[in-house]
């Protein structure tokens, strides 16, 4: 449960009188524009430094055997001098819950030069996490130069959520909600929106005023049938199916790492060893780094059935082993993959499959359906977006109470779930 104790019960942006509401509209100004400013300027400086580790990975294949030394690499740093940020996206959402202190400024270049060394040599990993870390620690850098309450406090931290997960996916409206819905499952923290909406959108456009672009998806038309209907309910609870499995597989397999590798630094060792014994026996290098070219392959050709699972294997090893890097965008992938599959019952509406696929997947396993909903909206077009929300729904129910963020808090229970869960963090849940 959130801390009540720490200060009373008032909103960061309350009605005031005039003499003091001008300082405030202007403090906060300034506060939303530097914001944006720096996680926007991070995120594209991550960006393209991705690109070039990427890039330099796919030129240069003998790299990946160096992927267990890379994770010693790692681990020892995080070891010795990360352990206090080690937590990653969690840290971010405990600040927001229970504030106790300023968030280490350390954990945007551990967590920046954790994923670029992740991908300069193969390991399956994303960029969300490691941008929207790098955007809170930055923004909660604020509280040591400006008096704050522990109320703005928190709405920094979700400003530098916000503003990381816009610049580095180029969708700041979903990234606005995903800001407000991703802290307390099931409920929204509805009086942020206007400062939310207008950091991501800043944000947004500070990572294209540096000449950085993302990923361009096709639009998906609009087609309607009962066979249409009927898949597209199957999909978005299997979606949630997925990511459940991918929730609960990645936490068991971190566990079992700590259980039985006592030295930290060499559970990343011993996940890059799988990693490389996977390519010898024949892995191919799609399933390396973020697998875009294969991610945006799916939308138009059918792709080994074998494909969601191989890329299900690789991420879950990378992450859990301490490799650093995000969720979301293997996600993305293995959704993908997954609503590529439906293409072999129903072809000619693959593109519609594997877009519901791509959002439903993150949806069931960050419960936030409405922010994936709106996020498939920004990148496919609005004209689906009836089956956007529906699948993404059907997945946020269908995965229960999991997700790839321990520490979010059940703000609602879901429908056939138990309600005893109410207000606990999944970390407590009983397994």
């Amino acid at each position: 449960m959130e801390n009540s104790n720490l200060e009373p019960k008032k909103a960061s942006f309350e009605i005031l009188p005039l003499s003091k509401s001008l300082p405030f509209l202007c403090k906060w100004l300034v506060i939303l524009g530097l914001v944006s400013l720096l996680v926007g300027s991070a995120s594209a400086f991550f960006l393209v430094s991705l690109e070039k580790v990427s890039q330099l990975r796919e030129s240069n294949l003998w790299i990946v055997y160096f992927l267990p030394f890379a994770g010693f690499i790692i681990g020892w740093f995080y070891f010795y001098y990360g352990k206090n940020v080690s937590k990653g996206n969690n840290l971010l959402l405990e600040e927001i819950h229970s504030p106790t202190s300023i968030i280490p400024i350390r954990m945007a270049p551990f967590v920046f030069l954790g994923t670029l060394v992740t991908h300069l040599f193969g390991g399956s990993a994303g960029r969300e996490g490691t941008a929207v870390q790098m955007g809170g620690s930055i923004a909660h850098q604020l509280v040591r130069f400006l008096p704050m309450t522990i109320k703005e406090q928190q709405t920094l931290v979700i400003l530098g959520i916000s503003a990381g997960f816009a610049s580095v996916f180029g969708t700041p409206l979903a990234a606005t909600i995903f800001a407000i819905e991703v802290i307390r499952i099931g409920s929204y923290r509805l009086r942020l929106i206007f400062p939310v909406f207008l950091t991501t959108y800043m944000a947004h456009w500070v990572c294209l005023f540096w000449g950085v672009s993302h990923s361009h998806y096709p639009k998906i038309p609009f087609d309607f049938s009962g066979t249409i209907f009927l898949c597209l309910v199957v999909l978005g609870i299997v979606s949630g199916w997925v990511a459940k499995l991918f929730s609960v597989s990645l936490h068991k397999l971190s566990e079992l790492f700590q259980r039985w590798i006592l030295f930290a630094p060499m559970r990343p060792v011993i996940g890059g060893v799988i990693l490389v014994l996977f390519f010898l026996l024949g892995l191919d290098a799609s399933f390396l780094g973020l697998g875009l070219p294969t991610l945006q392959l799916s939308f138009v050709n059918l792709l080994p059935p074998e494909t969601v699972l191989l890329k299900f294997l690789v991420t879950i090893i990378t992450i859990g082993s301490g490799f650093k890097g995000g969720e979301v965008t293997p996600l993305f992938f293995i959704g993908a993959s997954l609503g590529n599959l439906f293409g072999y019952f129903d072809p000619s509406h693959l593109i519609l499959f594997v877009g519901i696929g791509f959002i439903s997947v993150f949806a069931g396993a960050t419960n936030t359906p409405l922010a994936c909903a709106i996020m498939g909206m920004e990148l496919f077009g609005w004209e689906c977006g009836i089956f956007f929300i529906l699948t993404t729904g059907l997945a946020y129910i269908s995965s229960g109470h999991t997700s790839i963020y321990r520490s979010q808090i059940i703000g609602k229970t879901k429908p056939f779930s138990r309600v005893s869960d109410f207000g606990k963090k999944i970390s407590e849940l009983k397994k």
